[in-house]
């Protein structure tokens, strides 16, 4: 990837907010920050997804639906909530990986459910959030094939505390040159965002809100 200037990361930067707690008054914090820092974009849970849209509407902040985030729920579930969170106005869609159906080596139904989820989001970005930590290597490597071969856009890395650079790297050469690799933690500063971008993010995340990035 070309070198980025910490004053060029916001550009790439997206605010998810997972907590179960989070409130309206949340999200409409996030989607403050987002055009403050004119960021890249948003994630969120299908309930919210409208409250975002409506506070976004006249930016070019993209909404993400945060779907399926244990990973182990039923396809059909994931798919039905993708169709919701789009017609509530997400643009683009971040579906958790199913990681015990990927370890019980069911190839067939990790793939049907991430086709799924690929056709009902029509077209719009696609991200599949892998945990790095809960996978082997040769597990991670299975499952950037299955997401390549799924219709989905992204490989997304995510960890609550630091992440690994050589998980970002494997999942890269995983997936050749040109497709995405999102990657970030709970709390990400400027040094580890730009490490991520080294060994090959192209997008990051900032977890929770937790922007702008400390040096």
């Amino acid at each position: 990837m070309t070198e980025i200037s910490p004053s060029e990361l916001p550009r790439l930067i997206e605010l998810p907010l997972t907590r179960a707690d989070a409130t309206a008054r949340d999200v409409e914090d996030i989607c403050r920050k987002a055009r403050e820092q004119k960021l890249y974009g948003v994630c969120v849970t299908s309930s919210r997804i409208e409250l975002a849209a409506s506070l976004l509407e006249d930016s070019e902040i993209k909404i993400t639906a945060l779907v399926g985030l244990l990973g182990s729920e039923d396809l059909d579930v994931k798919r039905y909530e993708t169709e919701i969170a789009i017609d509530y106005g997400a643009q683009e869609i971040e579906v958790c990986l199913n990681v015990g159906r990927l370890k019980d080596g069911d190839r067939k139904y990790v793939l049907r459910e991430l086709r799924d989820v690929a056709e009902a989001a029509d077209e719009r970005i696609v991200k599949v959030e892998i945990r790095p930590r809960l996978l082997t290597r040769e597990e991670i490597q299975l499952a950037c094939e299955l997401i390549l071969d799924s219709g989905a856009h992204f490989v997304c890395a995510r960890y609550i505390s630091a992440p690994n650079l050589e998980d970002i790297k494997l999942c890269r050469e995983a997936v050749g040159p040109k497709f995405g690799v999102k990657a970030g933690e709970e709390v990400l500063d400027t040094p580890t965002a730009l490490a991520l971008l080294a060994v090959g993010a192209t997008r990051l995340g900032a977890g929770n809100g937790a922007y702008p990035l400390s040096s």
